[in-house]
């Protein structure tokens, strides 16, 4: 209740993630692993805005039931492959990731949507097909060489 405020502050989120990426490039043990990001909700707002201000170093974006509008003006210059999924009973949010498909100008994306699944993924096995579908997305895009 103390920090709801905070889940729709997209700049704050943004500004952690480029943090965060910042170490990850600076840190020896790190520096030449290939990134990805995985945002669900507002944060694949913020991974989305930080892959177009990184493009050069991201190489795959996963949202699970997010709200990748609220980056829309950074998702014509987003460059890495990006994954869309969304809840199959998640009808707005279904919307909103179809309209936000359609701005994205990077060849490899894709929109999935999980049936039965609602917006949090509660259902039996929902979650599951979730960690499968972003753990082939980031195999594909991430095992390349850097």
């Amino acid at each position: 209740m103390i920090t709801a405020h905070l889940r729709f502050d997209i700049d704050l989120l943004a500004h952690r993630l480029v943090d965060v990426t910042t170490w990850l490039l600076s840190n020896p043990e790190t520096k030449n692993l290939n990134i990805g990001y995985f945002g669900a909700s507002t944060g694949a707002a913020a991974a989305l805005i930080v892959a177009k201000e990184h493009s050069h170093v991201i190489k795959a974006v996963v949202s699970r039931g997010g709200r990748p509008d609220l980056a829309e003006k950074a998702l014509p210059d987003v460059k890495a492959p990006t994954l869309l999924i969304v809840g199959g009973e998640d009808f707005q949010v279904i919307k909103m990731n179809q309209w936000a498909l359609d701005r994205l100008t990077v060849e490899q994306k894709e929109l999935k949507i999980v049936p039965g699944a609602t917006h949090l993924f509660e259902e039996p096995g929902t979650l599951e097909e979730v960690a499968n579908l972003a753990g082939e997305w980031f195999k594909k895009y991430l095992l390349e060489e850097k």
